[in-house]
Protein backbone atom coordinates (compact mmCIF):
# COMPACT_ATOMS: atom_id res chain seq x y z
CA UNK A 1 0.00 0.00 0.00
CA UNK A 2 1.17 3.73 -1.03
CA UNK A 3 1.76 5.85 1.85
CA UNK A 4 -0.36 9.36 1.43
CA UNK A 5 2.06 12.22 -0.14
CA UNK A 6 1.71 15.77 1.27
CA UNK A 7 0.14 18.51 -0.84
CA UNK A 8 -1.61 22.01 -0.51
CA UNK A 9 -5.25 22.44 -0.62
CA UNK A 10 -6.10 26.22 -1.45
CA UNK A 11 -9.24 28.06 -0.56
CA UNK A 12 -10.35 31.24 -1.80
CA UNK A 13 -13.53 33.24 -2.22
CA UNK A 14 -15.07 36.08 -0.99
CA UNK A 15 -14.77 36.87 2.74
CA UNK A 16 -18.49 36.29 3.65
CA UNK A 17 -18.89 33.07 1.67
CA UNK A 18 -18.88 30.49 4.49
CA UNK A 19 -15.67 28.92 3.48
CA UNK A 20 -14.81 28.90 7.80
CA UNK A 21 -18.23 26.93 8.07
CA UNK A 22 -17.35 24.69 5.43
CA UNK A 23 -13.81 23.94 6.44
CA UNK A 24 -15.35 22.61 9.95
CA UNK A 25 -17.07 20.22 8.35
CA UNK A 26 -14.84 19.07 6.35
CA UNK A 27 -12.39 18.05 9.07
CA UNK A 28 -14.42 15.80 10.59
CA UNK A 29 -14.09 13.94 7.91
CA UNK A 30 -10.61 13.90 6.31
CA UNK A 31 -7.50 13.14 7.87
CA UNK A 32 -3.82 14.00 8.47
CA UNK A 33 -4.43 17.94 7.59
CA UNK A 34 -2.52 20.78 8.75
CA UNK A 35 -3.69 24.23 8.44
CA UNK A 36 -0.87 27.05 7.39
CA UNK A 37 -1.51 30.49 9.64
CA UNK A 38 0.65 33.56 9.40
CA UNK A 39 3.32 34.21 11.58
CA UNK A 40 3.65 37.27 12.97
CA UNK A 41 6.59 39.83 15.08
CA UNK A 42 3.28 41.95 16.65
CA UNK A 43 2.64 40.90 20.15
CA UNK A 44 -0.49 38.36 20.80
CA UNK A 45 -3.79 39.91 21.73
CA UNK A 46 -5.85 38.60 24.91
CA UNK A 47 -7.59 35.26 24.06
CA UNK A 48 -4.81 34.88 20.88
CA UNK A 49 -2.95 31.44 21.28
CA UNK A 50 0.01 30.60 19.91
CA UNK A 51 0.10 28.02 16.83
CA UNK A 52 -3.27 28.26 16.83
CA UNK A 53 -4.20 32.31 15.27
CA UNK A 54 -0.61 33.21 14.75
CA UNK A 55 3.01 32.05 15.08
CA UNK A 56 4.46 34.15 17.24
CA UNK A 57 8.09 34.97 16.77
CA UNK A 58 10.47 37.78 17.35
CA UNK A 59 11.53 40.56 14.83
CA UNK A 60 15.07 39.40 14.63
CA UNK A 61 14.14 35.74 13.47
CA UNK A 62 11.73 36.75 11.32
CA UNK A 63 13.97 39.10 9.18
CA UNK A 64 16.60 35.78 9.59
CA UNK A 65 13.77 33.70 7.91
CA UNK A 66 13.52 36.73 5.36
CA UNK A 67 17.15 36.81 4.40
CA UNK A 68 17.11 32.62 3.80
CA UNK A 69 14.18 32.58 1.89
CA UNK A 70 11.87 30.78 4.52
CA UNK A 71 8.60 32.81 3.71
CA UNK A 72 5.97 31.95 0.89
CA UNK A 73 5.43 35.93 1.08
CA UNK A 74 5.39 38.45 3.71
CA UNK A 75 4.80 42.03 4.37
CA UNK A 76 5.14 44.67 7.13
CA UNK A 77 2.43 46.72 8.20
CA UNK A 78 2.13 49.30 10.92
CA UNK A 79 5.72 48.30 12.08
CA UNK A 80 5.29 44.89 12.99
CA UNK A 81 5.58 41.78 10.27
CA UNK A 82 3.17 39.20 8.84
CA UNK A 83 3.99 36.15 6.48
CA UNK A 84 3.44 32.84 5.77
CA UNK A 85 6.44 30.79 7.03
CA UNK A 86 7.62 27.45 4.90
CA UNK A 87 8.96 25.96 7.79
CA UNK A 88 5.93 24.47 9.14
CA UNK A 89 4.27 23.58 5.40
CA UNK A 90 7.57 21.65 4.94
CA UNK A 91 7.53 19.80 7.97
CA UNK A 92 3.56 18.57 7.37
CA UNK A 93 4.44 18.09 3.71
CA UNK A 94 7.13 15.55 4.58
CA UNK A 95 4.99 13.97 7.27
CA UNK A 96 2.77 13.55 4.42
CA UNK A 97 -0.13 15.93 5.41
CA UNK A 98 -2.53 17.82 3.83
CA UNK A 99 -1.93 21.53 4.00
CA UNK A 100 -4.67 23.62 3.79
CA UNK A 101 -4.69 27.34 2.73
CA UNK A 102 -7.60 30.01 3.27
CA UNK A 103 -6.09 32.75 1.61
CA UNK A 104 -6.71 35.75 -1.32
CA UNK A 105 -6.47 35.52 -4.98
CA UNK A 106 -3.02 37.17 -4.85
CA UNK A 107 -1.54 34.39 -2.44
CA UNK A 108 -3.00 31.95 -4.53
CA UNK A 109 -1.03 33.08 -7.18
CA UNK A 110 2.11 33.23 -5.34
CA UNK A 111 1.60 29.86 -3.68
CA UNK A 112 1.39 28.41 -7.30
CA UNK A 113 4.25 29.96 -8.65
CA UNK A 114 6.08 28.12 -6.38
CA UNK A 115 4.53 25.27 -4.87
CA UNK A 116 2.51 24.33 -7.97
CA UNK A 117 3.02 20.84 -9.07
CA UNK A 118 1.59 19.94 -5.36
CA UNK A 119 -1.12 22.29 -5.48
CA UNK A 120 -5.17 21.84 -5.91
CA UNK A 121 -7.10 24.90 -5.51
CA UNK A 122 -10.96 25.77 -5.14
CA UNK A 123 -13.01 28.97 -4.98
CA UNK A 124 -15.88 29.28 -2.71
CA UNK A 125 -18.33 31.90 -3.53
CA UNK A 126 -22.27 32.55 -2.63
CA UNK A 127 -24.85 32.01 -6.00
CA UNK A 128 -24.64 35.78 -6.02
CA UNK A 129 -23.86 39.16 -4.82
CA UNK A 130 -26.83 40.41 -3.68
CA UNK A 131 -26.88 37.22 -1.24
CA UNK A 132 -23.38 37.39 -0.42
CA UNK A 133 -23.85 41.10 1.03
CA UNK A 134 -27.28 39.50 2.49
CA UNK A 135 -24.82 37.14 4.45
CA UNK A 136 -22.49 39.60 5.29
CA UNK A 137 -25.02 41.80 6.81
CA UNK A 138 -27.28 38.94 9.15
CA UNK A 139 -23.66 38.64 10.98
CA UNK A 140 -24.24 41.72 12.40
CA UNK A 141 -20.08 42.22 13.35
CA UNK A 142 -19.18 44.61 10.48
CA UNK A 143 -20.29 48.42 9.32
CA UNK A 144 -21.72 49.31 6.83
CA UNK A 145 -17.85 50.59 4.94
CA UNK A 146 -16.52 47.20 6.20
CA UNK A 147 -19.58 45.43 4.18
CA UNK A 148 -18.74 47.63 1.35
CA UNK A 149 -15.64 47.36 1.19
CA UNK A 150 -15.59 43.41 1.32
CA UNK A 151 -18.53 43.73 -1.58
CA UNK A 152 -16.07 45.62 -3.61
CA UNK A 153 -13.02 43.13 -3.10
CA UNK A 154 -15.93 40.53 -3.84
CA UNK A 155 -16.54 41.88 -7.58
CA UNK A 156 -12.63 41.42 -8.11
CA UNK A 157 -12.37 38.33 -6.90
CA UNK A 158 -14.82 36.59 -8.65
CA UNK A 159 -13.06 37.63 -11.89
CA UNK A 160 -10.34 35.01 -11.25
CA UNK A 161 -12.09 31.95 -10.61
CA UNK A 162 -11.19 30.18 -13.78
CA UNK A 163 -7.87 30.11 -12.00
CA UNK A 164 -8.58 27.09 -10.06
CA UNK A 165 -8.83 24.03 -10.40
CA UNK A 166 -12.54 23.75 -8.75
CA UNK A 167 -15.76 26.20 -8.46
CA UNK A 168 -17.88 25.37 -5.43
CA UNK A 169 -21.37 27.47 -4.97
CA UNK A 170 -22.10 27.40 -1.14
CA UNK A 171 -25.60 27.53 -1.59
CA UNK A 172 -26.27 24.14 0.25
CA UNK A 173 -23.85 23.69 3.42
CA UNK A 174 -24.48 19.80 3.11
CA UNK A 175 -23.68 19.31 -0.76
CA UNK A 176 -21.16 21.90 -0.53
CA UNK A 177 -19.45 20.37 2.39
CA UNK A 178 -19.42 16.85 0.37
CA UNK A 179 -18.34 18.19 -3.24
CA UNK A 180 -15.32 19.73 -1.04
CA UNK A 181 -13.95 16.52 1.11
CA UNK A 182 -13.99 14.82 -2.39
CA UNK A 183 -11.89 17.40 -3.86
CA UNK A 184 -9.14 17.11 -0.47
CA UNK A 185 -9.37 13.52 -1.00
CA UNK A 186 -8.81 13.23 -4.44
CA UNK A 187 -5.68 15.93 -3.96
CA UNK A 188 -3.90 13.59 -2.38
CA UNK A 189 -3.42 11.13 -4.68
CA UNK A 190 -2.81 13.32 -7.71
CA UNK A 191 -0.12 11.94 -10.21
CA UNK A 192 2.23 14.89 -9.95
CA UNK A 193 2.76 14.02 -6.57
CA UNK A 194 4.68 10.76 -6.94
CA UNK A 195 7.99 9.98 -8.28
CA UNK A 196 7.65 8.87 -11.92
CA UNK A 197 11.20 6.56 -11.74
CA UNK A 198 10.13 4.84 -8.22
CA UNK A 199 6.43 4.31 -9.62
CA UNK A 200 7.70 2.29 -12.64
CA UNK A 201 10.21 0.85 -11.00
CA UNK A 202 7.90 -0.95 -8.06
CA UNK A 203 5.35 -1.17 -11.21
CA UNK A 204 7.55 -3.79 -12.91
CA UNK A 205 9.54 -5.11 -9.98
CA UNK A 206 12.58 -3.87 -11.36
Amino acid sequence: MMEKKGAILILSGPSGCGKSTLLKNVYKDISDYYFSISTTTREPRVGEKEGVDYLFVSKEEFEEDIKNGHFLEWAEVHGNYYGTSLKPINKALKKGKLVIFDIDVQGHEIVRKKLNDIVTSVFITTPTLDELERRLTDRKTDSYAVISKRLENARYEIKSFQKYDYFIVNDDLEKASKELVAIANITRIKAKLYDKDEIISNWLDI
